[in-house]
């Protein structure tokens, strides 16, 4: 058994303190149990569910006691919400709704009377499940998604598996798309079925409730423990998904091939935006992907609401066979496959949707499976395709469990539209901010840890893309990831050690960009290093060292990046930061600046070969970024003051002065230009040199 395979059957224990507890007030208590809740994603996934309280409060315009619901808010998350995650409303005015409910078919008009009901001027907006809460006569009610349940709801008898695992304490309720209408179901339940503790929504979840906290946070454990029980007595020994049909490839062929793969989907999903992707090969995915069942499974599509909005319809197949090896033939056929999946989606929304439904979407899957690689998923950002991985592993789980016991059973088509086209869900899609610039954007930057590449990366995370950092100075790399990460959130961003003068570290380099996020767009060739010697002084090392690093290195990411953005096939932006010194010649350092001028002279060619693709090439001369820069350390920084002839806290007032503008060159400076050369604010440039240098005659290009 794996380690996955433990953890699916070890039961939930209850981590509920109460020496923690004792003290907290009603709405207290219920922000400690959604955190315990949400803590274990066997009781639900990321942003699924919802828990609530009712709770006496002081009115403020009154001053008496009111009855007051808590409920997670629209869009909130268990797992991490706070107290300003949940919205309040009047118990009162929630019963007074009953009132203006008009019927089923006018049961979206509901939402927008949610906020009437508010207690407090609390802004949190109200999700559409707020009936479900407010009408259960119980102080105390969740609502989870967990796999174990979900397998019940989504079996083709789950009426009758719930009557058997759970007798009369949990009841069971057909599928209802989420609204006022199903809370108006839920509270007739619990009317009828008083000795009830609570209920599984087909196709969708659970419901459990107590007028105690803690009472209520152990029901909703037990419950799935009991479900997790059952069907592991009843799985023992039998082979998931009708056993294995395919063999997974060794883990490093496995990425090998998604890092082939993911480029190639990403050129072919990204028509509209980039998009970013996801790789998932857990033994869990894996077993689902090589196994006999996998593709009628796949084909029926997701049940819970939850799954269906993160996951579309269905995935797509991808036609790889690990026995064969036929990656080039799946590669050739791929464009077929994909335009493919965009009919049949298209023929989908013609078939369901209604003369009020919004324009069709992006028709392009968001999850591919690959037998004998496992999961690649595709979003408008690495959190939301991370997640969307996880959605899905849930109703492998999910179908898994109901597979077993009985039939599976996706959710209706017609149901799922209405589900995916919800005019309440594209309001919601609508009120989302603009994207940034970058969104959707990869970026490799070489010298990451540096002044001018950390610089660079952090104006790059300001604006939305993701961006992965290499560097030869391990230490220093992951330090700046760190607080990078800590800033901007760990999805976005990545670390490689790279040496920039070995193929195979810079190949191995673009692998692994191309797995963590689906491809490169951006090209940062910044790592350096500076020498200053006279000529009779320069011996062969020093001379190669340079043109290794700064010549070659650049030759060698350039020609890695060329080749992935070739294979993605939606261009792309390449910057050099070269120097100054590539262009005005300096005393001391012939090397060095004739590395220099060999870099730019290597963008101008590439900027040719190229333009036909979509890639830009352009570079960006510095001069004298003393602060924060690595090369500025050490013997560098002694030679060029010996060579001007003052000490080195003189060095940058002397660069400063000798100036145009008589102003210092910030990391940052340089960082605005490679954005600027990255974004589609430079969208017709490509070929070009900006100096960033305070002003040099010197370094004029024309």
């Amino acid at each position: 058994m794996t380690t996955v395979d433990k953890k699916l059957h070890t039961r939930l224990q209850s981590l509920w303190d109460d020496t923690k507890a004792q003290s907290m007030s009603e709405p207290e208590k219920l922000l400690y149990r959604s955190n315990l809740l949400g803590s274990d994603k066997r009781v639900t996934n990321y942003g699924g569910g919802n828990t609530s309280a009712k709770a006496m409060e002081v009115d403020p315009l009154t001053g008496k006691e009111v009855e007051v619901l808590w409920v997670k808010g629209s869009g909130g998350d268990v797992g991490t919400i706070k107290m300003d995650g949940f919205a309040t409303l009047y118990m009162e005015k929630l019963e007074a709704l009953k009132g203006k409910y008009r019927g089923v078919e006018f049961e979206d008009e509901m939402v927008g009377y949610l906020p009437h009901c508010t207690f407090n001027l609390n802004s949190r907006a109200a999700s559409i499940d707020t009936p479900l809460h407010a009408y259960v006569p119980k102080k105390h009610v969740d609502h989870m998604h967990p796999d174990a349940i979900i397998a019940i709801a989504a079996s083709k008898n789950s009426k009758e598996l719930t009557a058997e695992i759970f007798g009369d304490d949990i009841g069971w309720l057909p599928w209802k798309k989420p609204g006022y209408e199903l809370g108006l179901w839920l509270e007739d339940f619990c009317v009828k079925n008083p000795d009830a503790k609570g209920v599984v929504l087909e196709s969708h979840g659970l419901f459990t409730w107590d007028d105690d906290a803690k009472a209520c946070y152990e029901l909703t454990l037990a419950t799935i423990n009991k479900a997790i029980e059952y069907f592991e007595e009843k799985t023992k020994g039998v082979p998931a998904f009708g056993g294995a049909v395919h063999t997974s490839l060794p883990a490093e062929e496995r990425k090998s091939v998604a890092s082939r793969l993911m480029p190639a989907i990403r050129g072919f999903v990204s028509g509209n935006q980039h998009m970013v992707g996801h790789f998932e090969d857990s033994d869990t995915v894996l077993e689902f992907v090589n196994s006999a069942k996998m593709e009628p499974l796949a084909a029926l599509g997701t049940s819970c609401p939850d799954h269906f909005l993160r996951t579309k319809i269905r995935p797509l197949v991808v036609a790889f066979d690990p026995a064969k090896g036929n990656l080039e033939e799946v590669l050739n056929g791929l464009a077929d496959q994909v335009a493919a999946y965009r009919e049949d989606y298209a023929a989908y929304y013609e078939r369901c949707k209604h003369d009020d439904s919004p324009a069709i979407r992006d028709p392009n899957a968001v999850v591919y499976l690959v037998p004998g690689v496992g999961m690649i998923t595709f979003a408008k950002d690495k959190a939301t395709a991370r997640i969307s991985g996880e959605f899905y592993v849930n109703a492998i789980n999910v179908m898994r469990g109901a597979s077993s016991v009985s039939d599976y059973v996706g959710l209706p088509e017609q149901e799922a539209f209405d589900i995916e086209y919800w005019l309440l869900e594209e309001a919601k899609l609508q009120r989302m901010p603009k994207p940034k610039s970058l969104a959707g954007q990869v970026a490799l930057v070489t010298g990451g840890a540096g002044g001018i590449g950390a610089a660079t990366v952090e104006r790059y995370l300001s604006e939305g893309a993701c961006v992965v950092l290499a560097d030869i100075a391990e230490d220093a790399l992951a330090s700046t990831a760190d607080a990078l990460a800590a800033r901007y959130s760990k999805d976005v961003v990545r670390t490689v050690t790279m040496n920039v003068t070995s193929e195979e570290a810079v190949d191995a380099a673009f692998t692994a960009a191309a797995v963590e996020f689906g491809g490169v767009d951006i090209l940062v060739s910044n790592a350096g290093i500076a020498s200053s010697a006279p000529i009779e002084e320069t011996s062969l090392e020093l001379w190669n060292k340079n043109m290794s690093i700064l010549s070659t290195g650049y030759f060698l990411v350039s020609r890695a990046a060329f080749k992935l953005m070739r294979l993605q096939g939606i261009g792309g932006a390449v910057v050099f930061v070269a120097s100054k010194n590539g262009l005005a010649a300096s005393p001391n350092a012939s090397a060095y600046c004739t590395a220099k001028a060999s870099e730019i002279h290597l963008a101008r060619c590439l900027a040719l070969e190229g333009a036909e693709a979509g890639i830009r090439v352009n570079v960006v001369n510095p001069d004298a970024v003393l602060r924060g820069s690595k090369i500025w350390e050490g013997e560098w920084l002694d030679q060029r003051a010996s060579t001007y002839g003052t000490d080195k806290e003189g060095l940058e007032e002397m660069y400063r002065n000798r100036s145009m503008l008589k102003r210092s060159v910030l990391p940052e400076d340089i960082a605005e230009a490679a954005y600027f050369f990255a974004s589609e604010k430079s969208a017709k440039s490509t070929g070009n040199i900006l100096n960033v240098d305070a002003g040099n005659v010197q370094a004029f290009t024309r």
